[in-house]
């Protein structure tokens, strides 16, 4: 280390005296800097600081620093640390600049209920929070300057904002200020250009289109040029990024005296306000339109002043070069109503984009221009609109209708009821099988449970829903690390999750499985959460029940390996096992299943592959209508029972006459109704397989290179009809012989007919067992379906030896 420089006696005075111990600093972080930092990086970085400090181009820069370096007896490496240190040093010498990071954070449990509310105060979006305000004013607003001087107005207090700075992206990359509010005229335009250099927080946010927040002065100056006079003024500061996709990128700097680091509902509260101030920003550059002539709005508006629906009159605002950049509202039906709640004909004068900021660049936009372009009429489909308010997305079906009037568009929409549809799924998540919806708003912290809930968990509706931290006293110790990986994935990550665990009550231990998934908001962070529990102690008491049933009957038959099987499969308490081979009664069986790639992945297809007491094997397929824990309870119940009867000799017929009535009395309730079925016993002996289906599709005999579909015998869907008669079929199984059973979803497409499908089915697997693939048949047809919308279930059964006789 190296001491104070000699100085002159009674010719320094204090500012010099601070300067030379600012040089020592420097020239003594400069000897453990040397190994790790090249003299060309320091000097780039030193020039870029003189470029945008002083307005200077780059060799006048390098000329700048020779020359001082020339007149303070520094070496140029000095001089360029120098430079680059008294940024920090302006930071260090203003009474603001002092940091007061956080304090570090602690380890906080998965179940803590403050982890995961994001505390947004419903003022912000509120008639008269700060956005509100914001919007309404942002009509008046003529220039970026405008826009900026009312971001500081209306997030001065919940932001804590005091000065906005914006910049556009221009030529080479770099950045023109095109407004500011809060900072001087000196400032301004010292800073009024920023060139394409490194290490400028704006230039990395409008370049990477993501949003910076710069919390610790002394580290964010390590890692770029701070804007300030000096920059310890304002300790924290953020860049966000207009969004949208123009080439022309803006930014918005938001600039704070206040310490600290951004919190999340600042956060989402500066990102809202940009996001409202996209469409004043876009078109600051257009061209204004003509002025629609006065007496035609004011008809069209008393028109529109007598009509029950939404409507409103567009008038296009292009730029110079003609292109249509948005639409201005000139007149509206009293019924017409934007994301922002506001109505009639407080719309007028307001943009498209302003009052549905991302309906740019879709379907709908695209209809408006070509209807502007051709006069032709647009009559769009139905169509799912999301916006965001309170952090919490929010969607509305439409269909929206477009005609040319003029060089205007007159629009009309119908908002289609969601509450029908809300409707439906709790009306289906309340019935089968002891199940009950949950829901939990992250932004308001309100749980909201339904009655079966709190029968599940045996709670007194008295006592509200239970409150996250309280769940682990009522999980078994044993259960609680895979529930706490499950809460984080889902608050967390914001991943569906499907979950059992086990709950101690007054009753004893209950099972019970947890179903969810989490909505996000724009940035991807959860912010509300819905889902199901539903006590499966019944079911699981009844798969222990049948397994044992089940061991006791593979143990007088002396099948180990089916037993070994059995234990696999029933590994879960609902769904079949994805994939597994088995050898039941002479026969090679190969299963796969698939879930459905959509929503939950709980759909009702099932398979049965097991052996009887008189060493037959029993085969089923089937599948319950829809999706959802409905059709996996009835699924359960239709398959259970079909075993239990099997197992007792019951007559095929008989079994489906049985379980068609057991739907009628139980699944109509459940909100299931029918289900289709193929069950078949094969006898080892003679090979004879005799079988019965209810609605389902015809199994596929490979036989002789050749490929064809059983004739089937009658039988109609199960839950159809109380009447329905089921007869059987039978079918002598020769050595070579490939069967295979299956479920809609291997050969239904949208838009195709169903007998494409089977063709193509047919096709595809004489092919496969031909090229030798046929051992694993029932993975590779289920592998050939991406994007599934439906389950799927394969089962091959195959009788080896020689294809000939």
């Amino acid at each position: 280390m190296t001491g104070d420089p000699a100085l002159p006696d009674g010719s320094v005075g204090p500012e010099v005296l601070a300067l030379a111990r600012v040089v020592a600093r420097l020239r003594a972080e400069l000897e453990d800097l040397e190994g790790v930092a090249s003299t060309a990086a320091v000097l780039e970085r030193a020039k870029g600081v003189l470029m945008a400090r002083e307005n200077v181009s780059a060799e006048t820069a390098a000329r700048l620093l020779d020359e001082r370096a020339a007149r303070g007896g520094r070496t140029l490496l000095e001089e360029c640390w120098y430079t680059l240190g008294s940024v920090a040093v302006a930071a260090e010498a203003s009474p603001e600049g002092a940091r007061t990071g956080p304090s570090p954070e602690l380890p906080v449990s998965p179940f803590t209920t403050a982890r995961y509310v994001l505390g947004t105060s419903r003022a912000h979006e509120g008639p008269g929070g700060p956005l509100a305000r914001l919007a309404e004013a942002l009509t008046r607003a003529d220039t970026p300057d405008d826009v900026a001087e009312l971001l500081v107005r209306a997030l001065a207090e919940p932001g804590r904002v005091d000065a906005v700075m914006i910049y556009t992206e221009v030529v080479a990359g770099s950045l023109e200020l095109a407004g500011h509010a809060g900072v001087s005229q000196a400032l301004a335009e010292q800073w009024c250009h920023i060139p394409p250099l490194s290490k400028v927080a704006a230039l990395d946010a409008a370049a990477g289109r993501r949003a910076l927040w710069l919390e610790d002065p002394r580290q964010d100056a390590t890692r770029y040029l701070l804007i300030g006079d000096p920059p310890g003024r304002w300790p924290t500061r953020a860049w966000v990024p207009v969004p949208g996709n123009e080439p022309a990128a803006t930014v918005v700097g938001f600039f704070r005296t206040h310490r600290g680091p951004f919190d999340a509902a600042t956060r989402k509260l500066l990102r809202r306000a940009v996001r409202l101030c996209a469409g004043a920003l876009r078109a600051k550059g257009a061209a204004a339109a003509p002025a629609p002539a006065q007496e035609h709005v004011a008809e069209v508006q008393r028109i529109f002043d007598a009509l029950s629906g939404p409507a409103t009159l567009l008038t296009p605002l292009r730029a110079e070069t003609g292109e249509v950049e948005d639409f201005r509202i000139d007149a509206a039906a009293p019924q017409s109503l934007d994301v922002a709640g506001r109505r009639g004909k407080e719309l007028v004068g307001r943009s498209v984009l302003e009052t549905y900021p991302t309906v740019a660049g879709t379907a709908l936009w695209e209809g408006y221009l070509d209807t502007l372009a051709t006069g032709a009429v647009y009559e769009g489909e139905p169509f799912v609109y999301e916006e965001v308010t309170g952090g919490a997305p929010q969607r509305s079906t439409y269909s929206v209708r477009a005609s040319r009037l003029g060089d205007r568009l007159i629009v009309s929409w119908v908002r289609h009821d969601t509450d029908e549809r809300e409707s439906r799924r709790l009306a289906d998540m309340q019935r089968l099988g002891n199940l009950g919806s949950a829901g939990w708003n992250l932004v308001t912290d309100t749980v909201i449970w339904s009655e079966q809930v709190y029968a599940v968990f045996d709670r007194d509706p008295a006592l509200g829903p239970m409150r996250l931290e309280e769940l682990p006293r009522h999980v078994l110790p044993e259960d609680l690390s895979k529930l706490a990986m499950a809460v984080r994935r889902l608050l967390e990550d914001g991943k569906a999750i499907d979950q059992g665990f086990r709950i101690t009550t007054e009753d004893g231990v209950r099972h019970v499985r947890i179903v969810a998934e989490a909505q996000t908001d724009v940035d991807g962070t959860p912010v509300e959460v819905h889902g199901f529990f539903q006590d499966v102690t019944a079911l699981r008491d009844a798969e222990l029940a049948l397994l044992a049933s089940e061991r006791a009957v593979l143990v007088q038959s002396g099948m180990l390996q089916a037993e070994r099987t059995l234990a696999a499969r029933l590994q879960h308490t609902l769904l079949p096992i994805p994939e597994q081979s088995l050898e039941l009664a002479g026969l090679r069986v190969d299963v796969a299943y698939l879930p459905a790639d959509r929503g939950l992945n709980v759909g009702g297809d099932w398979y049965s592959a097991i052996g009887l007491p008189d060493d037959s094997a029993l085969f089923v397929v089937g599948d319950v209508a829809g999706h959802g824990l409905a059709a996996v309870g009835t699924m359960a119940q239709l398959r259970f029972t079909a075993k239990g009867m099997a197992i007792t000799g019951s007559a095929l017929p008989d079994v489906l006459g049985r379980l068609n009535r057991l739907l009628l009395h139980t699944a109509r309730d459940a909100g299931v109704t029918t289900a289709t079925m193929m069950m078949g016993r094969y006898g080892p002996r003679d090979h004879r397989l005799t079988w019965v289906r209810a609605g389902h599709l015809p199994p596929l005999l490979i036989r002789g290179g050749e490929a064809r579909y059983l004739r089937q015998p009658e039988g109609k869907l199960l839950g159809a009809d109380f009447d329905s008669a089921y007869a059987q079929a039978e079918l002598r199984l020769q050595p070579g012989d490939h069967l295979l059973l299956y479920t809609d979803g291997l050969v239904e497409e949208p838009g195709e007919d169903i007998d494409s499908g089977l063709a193509g089915l047919a096709v595809t697997a004489r092919r496969l067992i031909e090229e030798g693939r046929g051992d694993l048949l029932a993975r590779t047809l289920a592998a050939r379906k991406p994007g599934r919308r439906d389950d799927i279930c394969v089962v091959h059964v195959h009788l080896p030896g020689d294809h000939r006789r």
